[in-house]
């Protein structure tokens, strides 16, 4: 096969995995991956080619091995980020390339041959790949728990007439999965490709049949929610492992699975702020914006008179490449009051003393990064899973604040002061240390993150 070679230290098993390849997904396989490198696996990563391929070079460790796959320009620059998944699975399915690679991989010598597959949630071609060939796959959910249980709730959801989503009860409480209410929901029917819908639906069945589910979490932080998913996929014969926080559990470095190049001059900017000080502003590496909601976060921040850290990446807002910033705002940032960067280190950043909020979108990822420093957070959710995640920072946790409904520069900076200064926000950084205290616990010899790794190792070399 064609590829970089990892060392050929003898190892207990290998372990194939196939990262959906966007930022999100990718960086808690890789992470995923060290993590069952450092357990005594060999692990070898399929990765689309040329798609958002990862850097070989920055994982010496692991073997990789890339699947050419013909995305169309459209596609790849699509703002559906929905539809873009589903014809990615469809040309990896209808080409074979994937099927293929998995094929030659277990032809090679019996020392070498895969134990099993760890894919995405969202892969159903890798996961029909895997079960063609008899190969035992397991599911890398990058969502919470919470989120987890949505997802494999649709059937009562839409059962029980929560969904489609209707104006009347939006506000509505969902009784079976509280404290989500309606307009948490992800309702495929609000995609602008209803053909996707039905795909979503079958998308969740798929992932019942697999060998095993893997959750980037730890029982401190959703202990009542892996509780209830234990129970529910035990039912199917499979078994859940709640393995988390996976950027700490791993070895390898945040800074190498970034597929967009980092700004670090953001740390020594960092550096002369004072501790607990500065707002981190970033809504990750697929979220988008309007051109209106873009300029009243950018007058919210400059007037909110609060040092920040904003990160504009290129399509950030709509139908813009590289977003400009409104006339006059560049006085808050020569004043030093500010500073933009098209991406960040964020991991360091969060780690920094100068921070003293995290406005998020709240990917599993950044909220996650997020808890483990003890940061408290402004949560305003853009899609999917992150609406569940936005309301258990706020209601469940308790560690910041939700900004619902139209972005205005007044209601922006009310809740960056009542974060920043505020006592409900002092407090909700202390309930985020608590939490960081109980992540660090979960990551020591005997944690329970650690725990359910061994666990996990043990039941790859039992299939």
């Amino acid at each position: 096969m064609a590829g970089i070679r990892a060392d050929d230290t003898p190892a207990a098993a290998r372990v194939v995995m196939m990262p959906l390849p966007f930022q999100g997904n990718l960086t808690p396989m890789l992470q995923l991956a060290g993590a069952l490198h450092a357990r005594g696996l060999a692990v070898t990563v399929l990765h689309t080619t040329p798609f958002n391929a990862p850097d070989p070079a920055r994982h010496p460790r692991l073997a990789f091995v890339p699947v050419a796959v013909d995305v169309p320009e459209a596609v790849a620059g699509s703002e559906d980020n929905m539809t873009k998944v589903f014809d990615l699975n469809a040309a990896l399915d209808a080409s074979g390339c994937l099927r293929d690679a998995l094929a030659s991989l277990l032809d090679e010598k019996e020392a070498r041959r895969p134990a099993c597959l760890v894919t995405d949630a969202a892969f159903p071609a890798a996961q029909k790949a895997a079960m063609d060939l008899g190969l035992p796959w397991l599911v890398l959910n990058t969502c919470s728990a919470a989120a987890f249980r949505l997802f494999m709730s649709y059937h009562i959801l839409y059962g029980n007439g929560y969904l489609p989503k209707r104006e009347s009860n939006l506000c509505l409480p969902v009784k079976e999965l509280p404290p989500l209410q309606v307009r948490d929901l992800f309702d495929p029917s609000e995609l602008p490709n209803q053909e996707n819908v039905q795909k979503i639906m079958n998308l969740w069945n798929q992932t019942k049949m697999n060998s095993g589910t893997i959750i980037n979490t730890f029982e401190d932080l959703e202990g009542p929610e892996l509780e209830m998913i234990q129970g529910e996929v035990t039912d199917n014969g499979t078994l859940a492992f709640n393995i988390g926080p996976l950027h700490k559990l791993s070895p390898i470095d945040g800074t190498k699975t970034s597929l967009l190049e980092e700004d670090c001059s953001c740390i020594e900017w960092l550096d002369t702020q004072a501790p607990c000080s500065v707002l981190y502003v970033s809504f990750g590496s697929l979220a988008q914006l309007t051109q209106d909601e873009f300029t009243e976060i950018a007058w919210g921040l400059a007037n909110s008179e609060k040092p920040f850290l904003w990160v504009v990446r290129r399509g950030l807002v709509l139908g813009v490449e590289k977003p400009e910033l409104p006339e006059g705002f560049e006085r808050a940032l020569l004043e030093g009051r500010g500073k933009v960067v098209e991406w960040a280190p964020q991991q360091k950043v969060l780690a920094h003393s100068a921070m003293g909020g995290f406005w998020t979108h709240n990917g599993w990822n950044s909220t996650l990064e997020s808890i483990y420093e003890g940061v408290p957070m402004v949560s305003r959710p853009i899609f999917g899973d992150q609406f569940a995640t936005g309301r258990y920072v706020e209601a469940v946790w308790k560690i910041g604040f939700l900004l619902e409904g139209m972005l205005e520069r007044r209601k922006i900076e009310r809740v960056i002061q009542r974060l920043m200064v505020e006592k409900e926000g002092l407090e909700a950084r202390e309930r985020a240390k608590d939490l960081k205290e109980k992540a660090i616990m979960c990551l020591e010899s005997n944690g329970s993150s650690q725990m359910v790794l061994d666990n996990l190792v043990h039941h790859i070399l039992s299939l």
